[in-house]
């Protein structure tokens, strides 16, 4: 019998179409890892084939013994071989000569081996010879694609048909060795230009071409990532590497031009939105291949991002620490401008991307920088965070920076400078929660449950009010407005830490150079302290002014505070401020011209909310000794000055009707007017007058002497004498900001006084005598030592009574 059937039945075309996908997927890995595994024996052959021939080679040879023939031996041994008859051998006699001679022990010792020949272990011998056996190279097996093709059908059946095609590699020795010769050329190229002596001239153009090479670089990698930052922002970690230049001729113009161009793209190409983390499941999940795209374009980002400002953190950390980076490629003389434009750059981001991620980074960064000695870097943080505080909207950037300037000023025990606590008065916070407010007290309305629900309620009013309820749900959600509720928590937490910094330095550093920015910070912020701290802060203040040891601006901004508290919620407490009222009215006289303009700004706030805002709590005497002394200040102060003090004149006189009085001479009741007493309620300003509305009607500037005149009538609403609308409508402040003298410009400007020719007295017009009118010009002409004028003698007093009489003849 022959060899039994194979019961395999060769695969049909329909079972080659049901063939799936994943077996065809399997033994297309099969095939790819037993490529992988020949490749890596071959590879550790080859290896193990050049480190034998590397050895042999280091290893020379050398016999042992040595025999050494005098002439006479080796004529007779040439002799002796020559004549031998070799034609008359055989050639088997041949083939064993050779074969013995091929053996290292037929004459001599081994030539190729180091020991004796009688040895009972050759190891160099034997390791020779086992990597001799090794080819000297092996043969590859090369990686072949399979493609099918459409089967054939014949007699027997459906043929399948598939075709092999070889892969073709680049070898790797080639590989190598094309890199190893790059390389050795670029070795030999520096080494050239190094040794080669260039001139200034040479070293300036080499240093202007390597930076117009660099910068082509940077502008090719940056508009490739703006253009597609989806698809290319790998070209970003091309751009970060730039970073690390380490030619000393322009590494520090190459790192400041990479540092900005990084900062560009990063605030054109990041999100509006703060990008989350995904979670091991969200990764393990299969999605849609653009989304998988913008997954890994957002991780990218996000990674690049941080290393970038890692980078820039660094920077300034070498600055401040002064050391030398990157193989002393910078000194330490460029570290500042390196320093310079990297806080520059984090500013930029601080106030772009307020909503990105790593922006509580940048915080904590660029807060210390705010105290920093250099007044530049100082100078240009502390701007960014005013303007961070000024268009942060929601809250929430601001409360992070508060609380990491709060930790920055009590971890140097209050020795910052007075600008880091400036920067919080740009803080825009109108709102905020009220402690023991009236809605709180108020009894709170009960709210029916479900049951109470369901028993009042019929079944259509529960399905109307569920429908009221989604509806008012789904309106909340479609309006894009902020959430007022989180906004005023968020305003909140940040007022409570600037009031614990202000409360702090007021307790504990009243000496400090601090103490005015607090001040001023109280006062801008008064409005909105609780009532629970207004009797210790009311106290604390009083004793500051009494002290003496404050200037006219601070003892100004505590008593604005005080006086802001009690026009807002303080109004509630029965506080009588009369030393505050004197305190002003003793700092009047000491402002003037030559005293900062600012102050008078201070001075119309506090006459605001003293005379204005409190006219049923002052008297007529004290709101007269007031205006009397604002006239007196708008006397000898800038222009600006005088018009926003003679604008809160006006404004009190509207306030008081019966300050009237000072626009009379008449005295009314006893005394005079006492200007020496501090007391405004005891210098009887009733028995004077505004003389120095008189005065200002001839002041150079025109708005002043419309002013003047208009209060010199009473400040009439109606009639010639009435201010027009722009000037009556806007409020004191308004008109000092709007003529203000800055620029050493006037608004409006200011005429030319005008050159009149004084008269001159014409001859024969002088004097009807003509005999004393010769007389006179007889005086005049003649020189001293001639004639001198005497009216003490008789003559001179004849001749004036001659002429007295001969006047009053020609009058008759």
């Amino acid at each position: 019998m022959g060899p039994p059937r194979s019961k395999k039945r060769k695969p049909t075309f329909r079972r080659l179409l049901k063939t799936s996908d994943l077996k065809l997927e399997n033994k297309m890995k099969n095939r790819q890892m037993k490529q992988q595994n020949a490749d890596k024996k071959h590879r550790k052959e080859q290896k193990k084939l050049r480190q034998a021939v590397k050895d042999t080679v280091l290893s020379k040879p050398r016999p042992l013994e040595t025999y050494r023939k005098t002439p006479e031996e080796e004529a007779e041994e040439e002799e002796f071989l020559e004549s031998l008859p070799t034609d008359m051998m055989e050639e088997e006699d041949l083939q064993q000569m050779s074969h013995m001679a091929g053996k290292a022990s037929f004459i001599t010792r081994d030539l190729s081996a180091c020991g004796p020949v009688h040895g009972a272990k050759k190891r160099r011998s034997e390791v020779v010879r086992s990597y001799e056996k090794v080819p000297r190279k092996m043969a590859k097996t090369e990686e072949k694609e399979v493609i099918h093709l459409l089967p054939i059908k014949d007699k027997t059946g459906i043929i399948p048909q598939r075709l092999e095609r070889v892969i073709t590699k680049p070898d790797e020795e080639e590989e190598e060795e094309e890199d190893a010769t790059e390389q050795e050329q670029l070795y030999i190229e520096a080494e050239l230009e190094s040794s080669a002596p260039l001139s200034a001239e040479e070293m300036e153009e080499l240093r202007v071409q390597k930076l117009s090479e660099a910068k082509l670089r940077i502008a090719g990698l940056s508009s490739a990532v703006i253009s597609a930052p989806v698809t290319s922002i790998r070209r970003v970690k091309e751009l970060r590497a730039m970073l690390m230049e380490s030619d000393p001729c322009v590494a520090v113009t190459i790192r400041k031009l990479v540092m900005v161009s990084l900062m560009e793209i990063f605030k054109d190409i990041a999100p509006t939105y703060r990008i989350r983390p995904l979670t091991s499941e969200e990764k393990a999940t299969k999605v849609k291949k653009e989304t998988q795209q913008l997954r890994e374009f957002e991780e990218g980002l996000l990674s690049q991002y941080k290393f970038y400002l890692e980078d820039l953190e660094q920077i300034i950390k070498d600055w401040k620490q002064q050391k030398k980076k990157r193989s002393q490629a910078v000194g330490l003389q460029s570290y500042s401008g390196l320093a310079e434009v990297a806080v520059r750059c984090l500013c930029e981001l601080l106030l772009a991307l307020p909503h990105f991620n790593f922006h509580n980074n940048i915080i904590v960064t660029l807060v210390p920088l705010m105290n920093d000695r250099a007044k530049k870097v100082s100078s240009m943080c502390c701007e960014a965070f005013r303007k961070l505080f000024q268009q942060d909207r929601v809250g929430g950037a601001a409360l992070a920076a508060v609380r990491v300037i709060s930790g920055l000023v009590k971890s140097l025990n209050y020795n910052v400078q007075p600008e880091v606590l400036r920067t919080l008065l740009s803080l825009r916070i109108k709102e905020v929660e009220m402690k023991k407010d009236i809605e709180d007290t108020a009894p709170k309305k009960k709210f029916m449950n479900n049951k109470e629900r369901r028993k009042n309620l019929s079944r259509m009013q529960r399905k109307w009010k569920k429908a009221e309820e989604k509806l008012e749900k789904e309106l909340l959600e479609a309006d894009a407005s902020e959430n007022k509720e989180q906004k005023i928590k968020l305003h909140t937490d940040t007022l409570n830490i600037v009031f614990l910094i202000y409360f702090r330095i007021l307790k504990k550093a009243q000496k400090s150079v601090l103490l005015p920015a607090v001040l001023e910070g109280l006062a801008n912020f008064a409005h909105l302290i609780n009532l629970e701290f207004f009797d210790d802060l009311l106290a604390v203040l009083q004793s500051l002014i009494q002290s003496g040891d404050l200037t006219n601006r601070e003892s100004l901004h505590c008593i604005q505070t005080v006086f802001t508290i009690l026009s807002g919620q303080g109004d509630v407490l029965t506080v009588d401020p009369l030393n505050f009222y004197s305190e002003l009215y003793k700092m009047l006289p000491r402002l003037h011209a030559g005293a900062p303009n600012d102050d008078i700004m201070i001075v119309l706030r506090c006459v605001d909310a003293m005379l204005t805002r409190r006219r049923k709590q002052v008297t007529i005497q004290r709101a007269m000794a007031f205006i009397k002394r604002l006239s007196t200040l708008s006397v000898h102060t800038l222009p600006n000055a005088s018009v926003g003090a003679l604008a809160a004149t006006r404004a009190a006189m509207h306030a008081f009707p019966k300050s009237d009085l000072l626009l009379d001479n008449e005295v009314q009741g006893s005394g005079f007017y006492l200007p020496e007493v501090d007391e405004p309620e005891h210098c009887n300003a009733q028995n004077t007058a505004l003389w120095e509305l008189h005065t200002l009607q001839r002041h150079y500037h025109p708005v002043v002497r419309r002013f003047a005149v208009h209060l010199c009538h009473g400040a009439q609403s109606e009639g010639s004498t009435a201010l027009s609308v722009q000037l009556s409508r806007r409020s004191p402040l308004q008109l000092f900001n709007d003529y203000c003298v800055k620029d050493m410009t006037f608004n409006p400007p200011v005429s030319a006084p005008s050159t009149k020719k004084k008269d001159r007295f014409v001859a024969g017009a002088t004097l009807l005598d003509a005999e004393l009118q010769s007389r006179a010009h007889a005086i005049l002409t003649a020189s001293e030592e001639e004639a001198e004028l005497d009216f003490s003698t008789a003559h001179s007093h004849t001749h004036c009574k001659d002429a007295v009489t001969h006047v009053d003849q020609h009058t008759h």
